[in-house]
């Protein structure tokens, strides 16, 4: 169970990697290698207490997520939810951008 739990979670990374710019996903694709681990572990802790200090002005919300992303790659506990989270964002975003389309569309009329 848990480890297709990570293979639904690498194929949603890999996906999310081909939509973001080169060098982006050139840098995801390098932390999520195997070999990258004793980097990614410390970097996503330290993305999850920044997270945290989203209140300070350059730290936001938005270092939790991504910590949380990379230890799932290492921490098979997480990557179920990790995955479920994955989804509904996808989710939403599709909703957004079909939203968003309509509205145009309409506004065009």
């Amino acid at each position: 169970m848990a480890e297709r739990d990570g293979e639904h979670l690498n194929r949603q990374l890999d996906r999310i990697e081909r939509l973001l710019p080169a060098r982006l996903g050139h840098g995801i694709r390098w932390l999520r290698e195997p070999a990258s681990r004793w980097v990614r572990f410390p970097v996503g802790l330290l993305l999850i207490v920044s997270g945290v200090f989203s209140f300070l002005p350059v730290l936001g919300l938005w270092m939790l997520p991504l910590g949380l992303l990379l230890l799932a790659q290492d921490l098979p506990f997480l990557q179920r939810p990790t995955r479920r989270g994955l989804l509904w964002a996808e989710r939403r975003w599709v909703g957004w951008k079909r939203l968003r389309r309509r509205r145009r569309m309409h506004a065009r009329r």
